[in-house]
């Protein structure tokens, strides 16, 4: 790939109209731009009747994080991962957590301009099993984030993309195609919440779900941010988990995180930790196998269980681990695989967080 300036680096996935109008051709908005005008992201911008990312080469700032953070428990746990995100979102969530990255304007928040090169070199050299694309979603910079991939796995690292997977049919095999894993923001399992809470449509999600799992080999984990009145009555958690093993099978580890007020929903109270409880219970009931709780202390939500005997494999306490009885990818009691990646020996990064600032 050429290097381009971020003013003039001209994305993919987009065509050329009429009247030097443009569609963008990423995520399922489809916008259409006039001269100078941005989609809904912000970040993708029609100059000259070209489609130009913005934020290409530029980021909101390094990390290095545990990797259950992502959250991601099945892929390779203890390690590392060389975390960073850019600004813009394809979404318009009014529970957003990272309302500040995603809403912002670019130059309000990146100061960062770091080559792919770079950031590959930096992760191999500090032990980084991984690099995330995270903090705001990595869709929005597709084009940075392929090219860093790239870097990445010529240099043996390996990548993660942390999204709501809210992205059109061509751009998703590119896009998953240089990724090693992804944890999806399931957000509800209505149109209703998708449309009034998220700006979005469940669909391209749900699409983005089956594609992911039935033909792709990227490591797939599910999260969702239970939000107290609106995504959280037993029967919508009985109809996404049932989903969620009739199309993706019982074997993707599923995440149901506590929400905190927050953005455009400071008065909605937290998660109640039973509320939590009783989501993974469901989940459970329903056949998946590997169901926890975040955002809230809950060591026994928090830690990896065999299916089959029932014993503790991971015993995690927040993000740090302790037992740890996988070998080989199995089950040290019973011999039964345990779904993901694992190392006989679990990293040893713990609960650090380290920002990292690069020269």
């Amino acid at each position: 790939m050429a290097a381009q300036s971020r003013e003039n680096f001209v994305g993919r996935f987009w065509k050329k109209l009429e009247n030097n109008k443009v569609a963008c051709q990423l995520c399922p908005r489809f916008c259409i731009l006039g001269e100078n005008q941005r989609g809904f992201c912000f970040v993708r911008e029609n100059v000259g009747g070209e489609l130009i990312l913005t934020t290409y080469g530029r980021s909101s700032g390094f990390c290095i994080d545990p990797i259950e953070k992502k959250p991601l428990n099945h892929f390779y746990p203890g390690t590392g991962i060389l975390s960073f995100g850019t600004a813009g979102c394809n979404l318009g969530c009014k529970f957003c957590q990272n309302w500040d990255l995603s809403k912002s304007a670019e130059s309000d928040r990146l100061t960062e301009k770091v080559t792919p090169k770079q950031i590959a070199q930096y992760a191999k050299q500090t032990g980084c099993k991984s690099v995330a694309f995270t903090y705001n979603d990595p869709v929005v910079f597709a084009e940075y984030a392929i090219a860093v991939a790239d870097a990445c796995h010529a240099a043996g690292v390996l990548t993660v993309a942390v999204t709501a997977g809210y992205i059109a049919p061509e751009a998703r095999k590119e896009f998953f195609g240089c990724m090693d894993a992804a944890n999806v923001d399931l957000k509800a399992f209505t149109d209703r919440f998708y449309r009034e809470i998220a700006s979005g449509t469940l669909k391209p999600v749900l699409d983005t779900l089956v594609y992911l799992k039935q033909k792709t080999k990227v490591w797939l984990e599910i999260t969702t941010l239970i939000i107290p009145g609106e995504n959280d009555s037993d029967n919508e958690l009985a109809q996404m988990t049932e989903w969620i093993v009739e199309n993706l099978g019982n074997d993707v580890p599923l995440h149901f995180t506590a929400f905190h007020p927050d953005f455009k929903m400071r008065n909605v109270p937290a998660t109640p930790t039973g509320t939590l409880k009783r989501a993974r219970d469901i989940a459970i009931s329903k056949g998946i196998r590997y169901v926890y709780t975040g955002n809230i202390h809950d060591q026994e939500g928090q830690s990896t269980y065999c299916h089959a005997c029932k014993k503790m494999l991971i015993e995690r306490n927040w993000y740090e681990l302790g037992e740890y009885h996988i070998n080989n990818g199995r089950c040290a009691y019973c011999g039964v695989v345990c779904s993901g990646h694992f190392e006989n020996t679990p990293g040893g990064w713990g609960s650090k967080r380290q920002p990292v600032y690069f020269q």
